[in-house]
C-alpha cells in the first residue's frame, strides 16, 4: 500500500473497535491496526503471529470494519459476509463462540453459525436456504456447498474469507482443495479479500501465494511474546549407551513434581501409544489424581475429547496428556505450563506447543522437554537454539495433484449443471489462478477431462466411471443423480487409517484403533486404550466390543504416524552442536549433561564434522556391521539403507539386514566383505536414484497401498452409503483391483505415477534423501573401526534387535550388551 492509502485506511478504522479494546483495558497492537488498515484498503493478507497474541481479532475486526465501511443499513442483518475456514471441526465450536461474543458486544446485527460434519441435518437444511452473516466451516464443507446449483448466489455477497491455521493446510491435499475452492469464490466476487492466519511459518511469501493465487497481499508480522522459556528436564544419571525410549517413564517422578508446581499442564507426546502409556504411568504413580488427569488424542471419541477440552478451559484439570490433537488454536487460558515428552522433532512444532501455555499477550510461554533417551538432550538443545533464533521449517505447498483436480472438476460440473454446465476453457482459466495448478500442462488437463468424462483409456467400458457428461457444445454437466449423490458423500481429501470402532458391550463409544491391531488380538486379550485396560470380547463388522479388564498384562495399540522424523532444520542444528562438542565446546546445559557420552563417542570413534560422513565398521559374532550417519531423518534413512545395501550387494555378494533412526542406519552381514571408501562413495551416488529405489524396494506394493487414497479422492472407489460402509480392507481390495487393471492396460496412467511419487515422498522423503546424497558427494568419508558398538551405533543395534523375532527377551539381550559396553568404557576411562 502507498503511504496515502495507508493513512486513508487508518482513518477508516471504526472507533467502535478501539472502544471495545479500551473497555477491557486491552492494548491494541500495531500489527492489529496494520491488519485492519490493510483490510479497509481492500487488501488480502497473511498474519504471522505467535499463538495467543491476537491474530483472530486482527482478522475478525478487520472484516467487520470493512462491512461497516460498505454497509448501507447496519440495522439489517446481512447475508453471508465473512467465511471463516478452520482445519479442525474441534476448532469450529470454540471459534464460533468467540466470534459470536465479540459481535454481540459490538452491537452487530449479524447471525454467526458453524457448519461442519457434526452440524445437525436440520441446521444444514436451513443454512442451504439462507447462510448466516458469518459462517465458520471446514474446507470439506465449503467444497460441498460449491457442488450445489445455487452456490453462486450463496456466495455473491461474500466480502472476506479468513483461513485459520493456514500452515496446517498448506502442504496437504486439503490445502490444495481449499486453493481450488478459493479460486471459485474469487471468480464469483473478484473483490473478495482472503486472509490467512499462522503461528509457525518460515516461507511466508510462498504461503501467501498459495493462499491468494499470487495476487497482491499484505504480510503482517505480529508481536513477539514476552519470552519463550524452553528448558530440559535433566536426568540424574545419563547412560553412555542410550536407546530410544529407555528413559521413558523413568522420568515420571520429576515430571509429577513439575505438574504439582503448576496450575494446569499440557503434557504432549509424539504418538498416541506414548500418550496412553504416560497417562497410565501418571495415574499409577498418583492414583489420587484419577479425576485430575485426562487423556486426549485423535482416536478417542469426539464426545470424550469435547469433555476434556471443556474441563481444561474451566481449569478443572491438573494435567492433560495429549498428542497433536491439542496443538492447534482452541483457547486454553488456564494452561500455564507445557511439557513435551521426547524430542519435538521440529522447531515449529516446539514453538507451536510452547504457545499453548501463557495463551495471552504479554504472558511468557513455557515448555519443559523431557528426554526419553540421552541423545534427545542434544535434539532439545538444538531445537531451542533454532527456535530462539527464529529459524523455522518451511512448509512447501503441494502442486499438481491430479486426484484432487479430478474431484474438483466433478464438483464444479455438478454445481453448474442446473445452469447448463460450464466450458472446459472457463474452468481451466479459473483453476490456473491457483498456486497448485498454475503450471498445469495441456496434456495433464486433457488427461483429467478424459478421466472424469470417460474413465480414461482402461475404464471407458464401465459406465460408473463416466461421471461428467459433455453436451454438443462441450459444456460439462453431471446428469446422473446417483453419481451426484455418491460424489457429495465422498468429497474431501481426508484419508483415514484402516480403523475400527472400540465400543463397550453395553453401548458407549470409546474411539477407534487400527484394524490391523485388532486383527492381531483374540477374544480375552487385554489392551490399553482411552486410559483404560480393556478386554476384547468380540469383533463384529467394523466394531471391537470390549469390557473392563481384570488382568494387568496388556498390549498398547500402534497407530500409523509413529514414524515421525526430525526436520531438516533440526538435523542441521544437531550436527552443529555435535561438531562443537567434537572441538570441546559444550555451551548448552544438555550437552554438559551428556559430556561423558560424547567424549566416549570421540574416544572410540568420532563425532562427525559438518563436512564429514562418519562410517563405523564393527565386527561381532553377528557379522560385520556398517554404521552410516547422514543425519537425514528416519524416513530418508529407510530409503538410503535399502539403496546403499542394494548397491553394495551388487559390488560384493552379500545379504544385509538393516535398521534406521534419525541419525543414521546400520547394515549388517555375515559375509566376510570389506568395502573401500571409493565403493562406499559409489553407493551414495545420486545417479539413477529413482530407478534404483524402485528396484530395491517393493515399490509396486507400496504404490498400490498409496493408490487407495488417491483412488478414493479421484472417485474411482466408493466407501459405501451410510449404514453400509465398507471396511478399509474392502476399500483396499477395490482400489487394488483398479490399480491392477490400470497397471496392465493403462501403464502410463497419471494416477499411477502420482501414487509412485507420493510413496517416494511420504514414505522415504525423496527430497531429503536426494539432498543427503548431494551432501555426501561434497563430504569426505571418515571411516572408523571401533572395537565395539559406540554410543551412536548402539541405538541402531537396539532398533534391529527389538524388531527380530526371538524366544529371548530383546530387553534382556539389550541389558546384557549394555553391561558389557559400560564395563569396557569404565576400563578405558580408568587408564
Amino acid at each position: 500500500m502507498t503511504e496515502t492509502a495507508d493513512a486513508h485506511a487508518e482513518t477508516a478504522i471504526d472507533s467502535r473497535i478501539t472502544a471495545w479494546f479500551a473497555a477491557r483495558d486491552w492494548h491494541v497492537f500495531d500489527f492489529q491496526r496494520e491488519a485492519w488498515a490493510a483490510r479497509a484498503g481492500g487488501h488480502s493478507g497473511l498474519i504471522h503471529a505467535p499463538t495467543g497474541t491476537g491474530k483472530t481479532l486482527a482478522a475478525w475486526f478487520g472484516a467487520i470494519n470493512a462491512w461497516w465501511m460498505s454497509a448501507v443499513d447496519e440495522t439489517t442483518t446481512p447475508g453471508l459476509t465473512v467465511l471463516w475456514i478452520t482445519p479442525l471441526r474441534a476448532l469450529a465450536a470454540d471459534t464460533t463462540q468467540h466470534l459470536v461474543r465479540s459481535a454481540e458486544e459490538l452491537g452487530l446485527s449479524w447471525t454467526i453459525e458453524r457448519r461442519t460434519g457434526d452440524t445437525k441435518s436440520h441446521v444444514k437444511a436451513r443454512q442451504r436456504k439462507k447462510l448466516p452473516s458469518a459462517l465458520v466451516t471446514t474446507p470439506e464443507s465449503l467444497n460441498l456447498l460449491l457442488s450445489y446449483a445455487d452456490h453462486e448466489a450463496m456466495f455473491a455477497g461474500l466480502q472476506t474469507v479468513v483461513v485459520d491455521e493456514w500452515h496446517e493446510l498448506l502442504s496437504t491435499k486439503r490445502g490444495v482443495a481449499l486453493e481450488l475452492a478459493l479460486a471459485r469464490l474469487r471468480a464469483i466476487n473478484p473483490r473478495l479479500a482472503t486472509w490467512g492466519l499462522s503461528a509457525t511459518l518460515a516461507n511466508l511469501e510462498q504461503a501467501g501465494a498459495a493462499l491468494t493465487g499470487g495476487a497482491d497481499i499484505a504480510y503482517i508480522r505480529g508481536v513477539v511474546p514476552a519470552t519463550t522459556e524452553i528448558t530440559a528436564l535433566l536426568p540424574e544419571t545419563v547412560d553412555r549407551f542410550p536407546w530410544a525410549g529407555h528413559m521413558g517413564t523413568q522420568m515420571v517422578a520429576p515430571v509429577i513434581a513439575t505438574i504439582e508446581a503448576a496450575r494446569t499442564t499440557l503434557l504432549f507426546t509424539n504418538t498416541r501409544s506414548q500418550a496412553e502409556l504416560w497417562h497410565q504411568a501418571l495415574i499409577r504413580a498418583r492414583p489420587d489424581w484419577l479425576t485430575q488427569i485426562a487423556l486426549h488424542h485423535g482416536s478417542l471419541d469426539r464426545e470424550l475429547r469435547d469433555t476434556v477440552e471443556a474441563m481444561i478451559a474451566d481449569g478443572r484439570l491438573a494435567c492433560v496428556v495429549a498428542t497433536s490433537s491439542l496443538d492447534l488454536g482452541v483457547d486454553f487460558s488456564p494452561v500455564d505450563q507445557v511439557i513435551q515428552v521426547g524430542s519435538p522433532k521440529g522447531v515449529a512444532r516446539l514453538l507451536q506447543r510452547a504457545g499453548r501455555s501463557g495463551h495471552r499477550p504479554g504472558v511468557p510461554s513455557r515448555i519443559l522437554c523431557v528426554p526419553t533417551h540421552a541423545f534427545e538432550l542434544v535434539e532439545i538443545a538444538a531445537a531451542r537454539k533454532k527456535a530462539l533464533a527464529g529459524e523455522l521449517e518451511a512448509r512447501r505447498p503441494l502442486t499438481g495433484a491430479l486426484d484432487v483436480l479430478a474431484q474438483h472438476v466433478v464438483t464444479r460440473a455438478l454445481g453448474s449443471t442446473a445452469s447448463g454446465g460450464l466450458t472446459p476453457a472457463a474452468l481451466r482459466a479459473e483453476i490456473a489462478t491457483t498456486h497448485a495448478y498454475r503450471h498445469l500442462s495441456d496434456e495433464a488437463w486433457q488427461w483429467t477431462l478424459d478421466f472424469v468424462t470417460r474413465g480414461g483409456a482402461a475404464l471407458s467400458a464401465y459406465p460408473e466411471f463416466r461421471r461428467v457428461d459433455t453436451d454438443a457444445q462441450g459444456r460439462l454437466t453431471v446428469g446422473d443423480k446417483r453419481i451426484a449423490r455418491r460424489h457429495r458423500m465422498t468429497m474431501g481429501t481426508i484419508t483415514s487409517d484402516a480403523a475400527m470402532r472400540v465400543q463397550w458391550t453395553k453401548g458407549g463409544r470409546l474411539g477407534t484403533v487400527e484394524e490391523r491391531f485388532i486383527a492381531q488380538l483374540k477374544p480375552g486379550d487385554v489392551f490399553l486404550f482411552s486410559g483404560r485396560l480393556l478386554e476384547l470380547v468380540r469383533v463384529r463388522e467394523l466394531t471391537a466390543y470390549v469390557k473392563t479388564a481384570t488382568r494387568k498384562n496388556r498390549q498398547v495399540p500402534r497407530w500409523a504416524g509413529g514414524r515421525m522424523a526430525i526436520s531438516g532444520t533440526l538435523a542441521d542444528a544437531i550436527r552443529e552442536l555435535l561438531e562443537a562438542a567434537r572441538d570441546g565446546h559444550y555451551g548448552e546445559p544438555e550437552l554438559i549433561a551428556i559430556r561423558d557420552l560424547l567424549e566416549l563417542q570421540k574416544g572410540w570413534s568420532a563425532l562427525p564434522a559438518a563436512d564429514e560422513l562418519l562410517v563405523e565398521h564393527v565386527t561381532s559374532r553377528e557379522g560385520r556391521h556398517w554404521f552410516f550417519y547422514p543425519f537425514a531423518g528416519r524416513l530418508a534413512h529407510e530409503g538410503l539403507s535399502a539403496l546403499v545395501a542394494w548397491r553394495l550387494a551388487r559390488m560384493h555378494q552379500a545379504t544385509f539386514r538393516f535398521s534406521v533412526n534419525d541419525y543414521g542406519f546400520e547394515l549388517v552381514t555375515r559375509s566376510k566383505v570389506d568395502f573401500a571408501v571409493d565403493e562406499l562413495r559409489a553407493a551414495f551416488s545420486p545417479d539413477h536414484l529413482v530407478d534404483d529405489l524402485l528396484t530395491c524396494l517393493n515399490a509396486s506394493e507400496l504404490a498400490k497401498h498409496a493408490f487407495r487414497d488417491i483412488a478414493r479422492i479421484a472417485g474411482l472407489v466408493f466407501s459405501g452409503y451410510p449404514g453400509q460402509t465398507k471396511s478399509a480392507r474392502q476399500v483396499q481390495a477395490s482400489s487394488g483391483l483398479v490399480y491392477d487393471v490400470l497397471a496392465r492396460y493403462d501403464a502410463d496412467n497419471r494416477l499411477l505415477t502420482q501414487a509412485r511419487d507420493e510413496v517416494l515422498e511420504r514414505e522415504l522423503e525423496i527430497g531429503r534423501l536426494r539432498s543427503a546424497l548431494a551432501r555426501v558427494g561434497e563430504q569426505s568419508i571418515r571411516l572408523a573401526e571401533p572395537p565395539r558398538l559406540t554410543p551412536l551405533g548402539f541405538p541402531l543395534w537396539v532398533e534391529r534387535v527389538a524388531s527380530q523375532v526371538s524366544n529371548e527377551s530383546w530387553k534382556d539381550r539389550v541389558a546384557r550388551m549394555t553391561v558389557q559396553l559400560e564395563k569396557a568404557a569404565d576400563r578405558k576411562s580408568s587408564r
